[in-house]
């Protein structure tokens, strides 16, 4: 075993809190996990761990998140003369269990619950939502207020919301910096003109967006449109979200967030969970017909990476990415989802009225189907064939920017901030693209870690991923190719919001500049990752 190797068993060992040591082997070995040169120590827990696997297994419903619901209608400026639906939507502290036989977990959520409610958008149909802050005014998770953003003199407790792969103005995006405190709310405008996708929700205040996510403060962002109604997918109560996101809980129930051994600098560069929560509970399940599902995938986690699978040799069919329908459904055994990543997909139980069927994130069962025959029958299908989705032409690219992932280190080697293209969020603006044209982006990922990058407003496509020479790189920001092109797998060949740039590769990807010129932002979605630098701005210019 090689030295980097031994250093990130070792910190990640830490990091997982309380995973046995044959669990992090395998999923290094797997390529599951990034492979860390180095990790800061991490302080003991000042409370006793949870350890789940004490825990009594599918003793608790699955949560639904309900549909949110108009509290009236509004005007806008972008619509004179017209009435568009208006939403409040809270963000308020609450308590729940997130288990029967764990106290309950003090949490932040949107309308007081977390995942927070469902929005069930349609193409062409534009809404308003209040966005309201009513938290409290102190953080119950520990900021480091050595980040950029994150200092002193800012308000502990602040919010600003980003639907996640909404094509919307700069102005509703959820910049950053533009963060509301308790007793502030902040109107924004949906104008719903994008294609059916699995959307979410969630907090991007500066500099501590990992926190306000960890607390609680993330739901799920459906867009409709007419091409995938009439294609008969499984529709109603049988159409549901799996947010899945990985927490360390208290014995006193109290969610445990991970921090370094320096008081002054709490901040570490991952954040992992021993216990997987579905919906917002650990190990539930969920009552199912002999019938199709439609299940929404989304991976709402700090850093974990899922890698999930069903039992009874039941098969996921993969109807959707990120942002939406694939050209056709796949059959797929395993779905791999990083953080901010989604997967629509369709389970089909029928013939096993009776039995149960878990679905598993690597060797583990984190939730239970039970298949009770109710008598009805099931009008769904599923096509073979879903939508068209044409390729981008790199050749037709106005420009072709080169981008490095990167970290910067202390003296000890370990991660200090992490930086993309080498540069800091106050840096000068640097990617300028204009209004309908369209570019490829090379990520250069000379880290150890698989990086996934997303980029506001646009959607994508994975053009291709290829090693290349470090050395060279490193000595003249030469990209020297050591080996040929992968192409994408079927999966990742539809539309994309969320990209993973593994280590030792470029991976490129090609999106066409559409939506209102502004100030959007690219980052990575490991949580830590963004909050420590790893966030830049770009101007979208008018054509």
């Amino acid at each position: 075993m090689t030295l980097s190797r031994r250093r990130f068993l070792c910190g990640a060992g830490r990091l997982l809190g309380g995973y046995a040591l044959a669990d992090v082997l395998r999923a290094a070995s797997a390529g599951t996990m990034p492979m860390r040169m180095a990790m800061p120590t991490l302080a003991s827990p000042k409370v006793p761990l949870v350890n789940p696997a004490t825990l009594a297994r599918f003793v608790d419903p699955l949560p639904v998140p309900p549909i949110a619901r108009p509290a009236g209608q509004r005007t806008h400026p972008a619509y004179p003369g017209r009435r568009l639906p208006y939403y409040r939507m809270e963000m308020r502290a609450f308590s729940t269990r997130v288990h029967r036989d764990l106290p309950p977990t003090p949490m932040w959520g949107y309308d007081g619950r977390s995942p927070g409610p469902t929005f069930e958008t349609v193409r062409g149909e534009p809404l308003l939502i209040e966005w309201i802050n009513a938290l409290p005014t102190t953080h119950f998770l520990p900021i480091d207020h050595n980040i950029h953003g994150a200092e002193h003199t800012k308000p502990a407790v602040r919010t600003v919301t980003h639907v996640h792969g909404g094509r919307v103005p700069a102005g509703s995006d959820g910049w950053p910096e533009d963060w509301f405190v308790p007793g502030r709310s902040a109107l924004l405008h949906y104008p719903g003109v994008q294609d059916a996708a699995s959307l979410w929700y969630h907090d991007h205040a500066m500099g501590i967006t990992r926190l306000n996510i960890y607390a609680g403060l993330f739901g799920a962002f459906n867009v409709r449109d007419a091409h995938e109604q009439a294609l008969g997918l499984p529709s109603g109560d049988c159409d549901l979200p799996l947010i899945l996101c990985d927490r360390l809980i208290g014995q006193d129930g109290r969610l445990y967030y991970p921090v370094s051994d320096d008081p002054s600098a709490p901040w570490v560069p991952e954040c992992r969970g021993n216990g997987v929560l579905c919906n917002g509970k650990l190990y539930p399940y969920f009552d199912v017909e002999p019938r199709r599902y439609r299940l929404r995938l989304i991976n709402v986690a700090n850093t974990r990476f899922f890698d999930l699978s069903l039992s009874q040799g039941q098969v996921f069919q993969q109807i959707g990415s990120d942002q939406g329908l694939l050209a056709a459904p796949l059959r797929r055994l395993r779905i791999e989802l990083y953080p901010a990543e989604r997967g629509d997909v369709v389970v089909d139980f029928a013939g096993m009225a009776g039995h149960t069927v878990h679905l598993n994130q690597q060797s583990e069962a984190i939730l239970e189907f039970r298949v009770r025959d109710r008598g009805r029958r099931d009008p769904s299908v599923l096509p073979a064939t879903l939508r068209s989705v044409p390729r981008i032409d790199p050749a037709t690219a106005a420009r072709h920017r080169v981008l490095t992932v990167g970290e910067r280190d202390d003296a000890s080697g370990n991660p200090m901030m992490m930086l993309l293209d080498g540069r800091m969020w106050s840096d000068p603006v640097t990617e300028s693209p204009k209004r309908n044209t369209i570019e490829t982006w090379s990520f250069v990922n000379v880290t150890g870690d698989a990086h996934p990058i997303h980029l506001h407003l646009v959607r994508f496509q994975i053009i291709d991923r290829r090693p290349f020479d470090l050395f060279a790189w490193n000595a003249g920001r030469v990209v020297k190719y050591t080996g040929p092109a992968q192409l994408p797998p079927p999966h990742e060949a539809g539309w994309k919001d969320t990209v993973r740039a593994d280590p030792g590769m470029v991976t490129r990807i090609a999106m066409r500049f559409e939506g209102e010129p502004g100030r959007y932002v690219w980052h990575c979605h490991y949580l830590e990752h963004e909050d420590n630098e790893m966030m830049r701005p770009y101007q979208l210019l008018p054509a």
